[in-house]
Order: C-alpha cells, then structure tokens, then sequence
C-alpha cells in the first residue's frame, strides 16, 4: 500500500494555474478585509519578483551559450521566422492602436506636473544607448540585467565554444540544467509571490484613482484584447493552419497571469522558457527567442505608445495622418528595446513620438505623468501582452517548421513507395 502524498508533495504536483488563481482571489479578499494585513504579506510578491529577477540574467546566459555551443551542424534554430513574427506584431498592434484610437478619440486634461524621470531625446541617442549596452561589460550586464549585453556575450561565447573540448560543452550543458531546476522551484512559489503582489496592489492603490481614465483605460486594455484574441490568432492561423486558440488561452493562462503581476518582461523570462519546455518546443530555438522577445518584441509598447501619444495629439485639436501616426509610433515602439533600462519602460518613449508629432516637451511629460497613473493596470496588461507573445511567436514558427518537414517526409514516403 503506497503512502498517501504529504502536504507539499499535492501542492508540487499540483496545478499551478490553479494555485496562481487561488493566490489571486486570496490576495483580493485580504486586502479588501484587512489592508493592513494585507500591505504586511506584500513582501512575499517583492520576493517572488526579486527571486525571478535574479535567476532570469543567469539563466539566459547559460541556456543561450550552452544551445549555441553544442548546436549541431545543418540545425535551423527557425529564428528568421520568428523576428519576422516580432516584427510583424508590433507593425499590427501599432495600426489597431491608431485606428482604435481614431474611432474612439480620447481627451486628457493636461495640467502642471512633476516627473523625475529623464526620457530619451531622439532616435539617435535610443540607438547609441542601444549600441552600448551590446558592448557592455558581461558581469556588469548579468548584475544590472542588460539582457541586449548578456545575449551578445553568450552568443560570442557560445559560438567561440563550439570548436571547443566536447567535455566543456557537456559541462556548460550541466550548467544549464542546473539552473532549469532552480528556475522551475522559484515557479513553483508563483502563487505565493502573487498572493502577496495582489494583496499589496490592491491595499496601497486601489482603483479609486483609475476612475477619471476610464475612457482611455478603455481605449488602451480593449487595442491589448483585441491584439491578443484576434489578431494574433489570426497570425497564428495563418502561420501553422491550425486552430490557434488552445495555444493563445495556454499562452496567456501560463505567461500573461505571471506577467501581470510581476510587470516585468525579464521578470518573467523564466516562466516563458518552462511554458516553452512544456510545449515540447526546441530548446536551441526557445533559449534565444525568448530573452530576445523580451527586449525587441513590444505589441504592448506600440499600443500604449500610440494611445497616449494620439490622446494628446486630439486633446491639442492637432490634425494627423493615418499612416504617418503607424509609422511614427512604429518607430518609437522598437526603439523601446533601447530605452528598456530606464524606469518607466515604454512610457518614456512617449516624448520621443509627441516630439515626432511636434508637441512641445511639457506636454509631452504630462501625458507620462498620466501613464503613470493608470500604470497599475495599463503596465500590467502591456507586460501581460508582450511577454505571452513572445510564446505564442515562438511556437507558431516552430510547429509550422515541424508542419512543413512532416509534409515533405510524407511526400518523400510516398514517392519511394
């Protein structure tokens, strides 16, 4: 007769996705009964993100110069594909973004403000701080998290070793695994880490404030909604000629609820490399694509971007054409990945595309000092949204890949036969 399971034995083989929603209804009843409770439990959210945080850097060195360094001759890592799919997302969602926006123009009451934040001048500078952090010093961009420096690095030094001993290879590969198992323990603690991220939100803020924004609120979540159910399924079909739904809703159920409440994309780098893994995805594929995603992938970015830069535009009377505002907000948006180092993320890119629309630099911080209002919500979802297409992407290019190898080898069959 088997021992019945401990207590921690059901809750590792447990459903996590049903911890996390346990964990958020938790955190919601607390803080609505005792939010001084409830800001006293939020240190495990701080935790959880600080323990993500900490192995993401890590973990994307390892697993990126291990899978370049044992890569074998002829194999397509199908990385073409899926830049082409990045690219392609933020073009769509930069387009919803402004004729959303042009169907459902948004006022801002524009007032004085203070913002500490110093956003970037120009395209150039975003570019040459981008340029800088692919040199930058490797430990320096494993403690700071400059996940451009530590992609560069491990790819140099992966490709330096693959004329290496097949004993440092094997040892590097080790390395790796090791890390996976520490990235899957602190997954494990997800729900405990949003419990307390919930909890805190909800007890420090409220939603009291996002009141006055519920137009643009609207604006903003309904562009991400409608990026996230329709526009990438439609990429997704297009791309496998499947039915797109199960890996969207797997996709946002298991990455988009982490990155919600971490509202951290490097945050949020290991959880999308285990989803990959469950997915039965190439790990040489996955381990590049992923930290890639997370600094050039940015349908969040271009949607609020172009939102708050067109909420202004029309609050101003200031008249615009359709494909300029596309391009402009385009053009900011995948800049975002050299400004990914400033607090603030993609908020501050928004003078950068007011200037390209001439609005003079107060204005332009108002409107952040406004994103940074509704940032409890409008930061979440963006990260929710970047971080689940990041999976999505990668493992639509990979299952049209693995599609189209199994018609050829059928076709082959057939013809020998």
């Amino acid at each position: 007769m088997n021992p019945s399971p401990t207590l921690l034995q059901r809750y590792l083989n447990g459903s996590l996705v049903l911890q996390i929603a346990i964990g958020i209804i938790a955190g919601l009843v607390l803080a609505s009964v005792s939010p001084a409770t409830a800001l006293s439990v939020s240190f495990l959210g701080d935790l959880f993100v600080s323990a993500l945080k900490a192995v993401a850097p890590i973990l994307v060195f390892v697993l990126v110069a291990s899978s370049i360094a044992n890569q074998q001759k002829g194999t397509h890592t199908n990385l073409k594909p899926i830049i082409n799919l990045y690219l392609l997302g933020t073009l769509l969602a930069a387009s919803t973004a402004v004729i959303v926006s042009y169907l459902f123009p948004t006022t801002l009451i524009l007032t004085a403000t203070d913002i500490q934040a110093t956003p970037p001048e120009g395209i150039l500078e975003v570019l040459n701080t981008l340029l800088f952090k692919i040199v930058d010093n490797p430990f320096n961009a494993l403690r700071s998290g400059n996940f451009i420096g530590i992609l560069a690095w491990a790819a140099g030094l992966g490709f330096a070793l693959q004329r290496g001993k097949q004993s440092t290879k094997d040892a590097l590969h080790d390395i790796s695994k090791a890390v996976t198992n520490i990235v899957h323990l602190v997954i494990r603690l997800a729900p405990f880490g949003i419990f307390g991220l919930v909890s805190g939100t909800i007890a420090t803020t409220g939603f009291d404030a996002l009141q006055g924004y519920s137009h643009l609120l609207a604006v903003l979540l309904g562009c991400m909604i409608l990026i996230a159910l329709v526009v990438n399924p439609v990429i997704v079909f297009v791309k496998t000629k499947t039915n797109p739904y199960p890996l969207i809703f797997k996709c946002l159920r298991e990455s988009g609820v982490t990155a919600f409440f971490t509202r951290s994309s490097a945050a949020n780098i290991p959880v999308n490399m285990e989803l990959c893994n469950k997915l039965d995805l190439h790990e040489d594929t996955y381990s590049v694509s992923i930290p890639l995603g997370a600094t050039i992938n940015m349908a969040g970015a271009a949607i609020t971007i172009t939102v708050l830069t067109l909420a202004a535009v029309n609050t101003l009377g200031i008249e615009f054409d359709i494909a300029t505002a596309i391009l402009l907000s385009v053009v900011a948006a995948v800049s975002a990945c050299g400004a990914s180092g400033v607090a603030g993320g993609s908020l501050l890119l928004i003078p950068l595309a007011c200037g390209l629309f001439g609005l003079p630099n107060e204005v332009a911080m108002q409107v952040v000092a406004i994103g940074f209002i509704i940032g409890v919500v409008q930061d979440s979802a963006e990260t929710a949204l970047n971080s689940s297409t990041d999976v999505i992407f990668t493992a639509a290019a990979c299952r049209a890949v693995e599609a189209k190898e199994s018609t050829a080898s059928t076709i082959e069959t057939a013809a020998k036969a």
